[in-house]
């Protein structure tokens, strides 16, 4: 198996399939990561801005990504 550009391809599809379906409430909050509110702070820190650009992918990613994913199963199942 060499490296191209569908291997890369699969390999973003199932890191943008691992953002999405990773639980804020029970993953996340148990290691510090949920939203936090972060009215008060002038300069946002990394850890906020990281969650922030993780909800960011959830909302705006959530429906492409089935069509993706769909494609991907059946490019994958018709060439084996």
């Amino acid at each position: 198996m060499g490296f191209s550009l569908w291997t890369l391809l699969e390999a973003s599809l199932l890191c943008l399939n691992a953002i999405c379906i990773l639980s804020e409430e029970r993953v996340l909050a148990k290691y510090g990561w949920s939203n936090v509110n972060n009215d008060f702070q002038d300069i946002p820190t990394t850890k906020t801005q990281i969650v922030s650009l993780m909800q960011s992918i959830r909302t705006v990613v959530k429906y492409p990504l089935i069509i993706f994913n769909v494609l991907v199963i059946l490019v994958k199942s018709l060439t084996g």
